[in-house]
């Protein structure tokens, strides 16, 4: 046994020195929706530190590329990848194609997810329904799945969703399909986990509340995010970056061996459990 800051450690403790618990060398980390928001910012920490990341877009190529050329310039790995997720088989083949491309897939960060428009329900088509289902939470499905397969044939993987506040609040006004969907991913996460826990694979989640992202940009006003901002206990809206250090902490194994099933609201104090 060697002592380390006063204190002795066993050969089976875990080195928390820093570089340690977010030492991500070695490891594939797929990011969706990664060109912008929390997914940008999720990806460029990972590349940070080590990852060789895959950042994933659907429509903002732009946005990918940059994240890539950020973490290529701090002397790390990363590509970008466009598919539509709004496609279940799409969803699927990306997961499938980074495991081609690297042989592995340590770390699965499902970000990817859109209002597409506030809409009351009195005015809410099937097929704006079905597609908002789709994107948010069928995607979620696809990618998990093929993930699983691959992590349980390493014997561990990291699995992090991104659902929402507005899983628990039901969401502001136009967004009762996207909170649906939002808790349906929170569900999913909670039944996953159990599923895998005993195969080496952790599944969690992120819930972000009102974070100064594209989405909000699209689809609040500045009168609604006003009146959001307003319940607020710390008074402001969070940002991406303030949304990266649980993702991280979910992801190492490390710092959350022991953490599955589980979701981290990040909302200012909006919302407590």
């Amino acid at each position: 046994m060697a002592a380390r800051g006063g204190h002795v450690m066993g050969e089976n403790m875990l080195d928390f020195s820093v570089d340690h618990r977010l030492d991500f060398r070695g490891q594939v980390v797929l990011v969706t929706g990664a060109g912008s928001g929390i997914g940008a910012a999720v990806a460029e920490a990972f590349g940070m530190l080590g990852a060789k990341v895959v950042a994933h877009y659907g429509h903002n190529r732009e946005g990918a590329e940059k994240v890539v050329g950020a973490i290529q310039e701090a002397g790390g790995t990363a590509s970008a990848v466009q598919a539509d997720l709004g496609d279940p088989a799409a969803a699927a083949r990306l997961v499938d194609d980074v495991v081609a491309e690297h042989g592995r897939l340590d770390v699965l960060v499902n970000n990817a997810g859109d209002l597409l428009g506030r809409t009351a329900i009195g005015d809410m088509t099937d097929e704006h329904f079905a597609r908002v289902m789709d994107l948010n939470m069928t995607s979620v499905f696809a990618t998990c799945r093929q993930a699983v397969a691959a992590m349980r044939g390493q014997g561990s993987g990291a699995i992090v969703n991104v659902t929402s506040v507005a899983a628990r609040t039901g969401g502001a006004g136009g967004s009762v399909a996207y909170a649906t969907s939002k808790g349906a991913v929170s569900t999913f996460t909670r039944g996953l986990a159990k599923e895998v826990a005993t195969e080496g694979i952790r599944v969690n989640a992120i819930a972000p509340g009102i974070i100064t992202t594209p989405f909000h940009e699209r689809h609040t006003s500045e009168a609604q995010m006003a009146g959001m901002v307003s319940g607020i206990p710390m008074a402001r809206p969070g940002t991406p970056e303030e949304c990266v250090g649980s993702v991280l902490f979910l992801a190492s194994p490390a710092m959350s061996g022991y953490v599955t099933g589980q979701i981290i609201e990040i909302n200012g104090g909006q919302l407590t459990p």
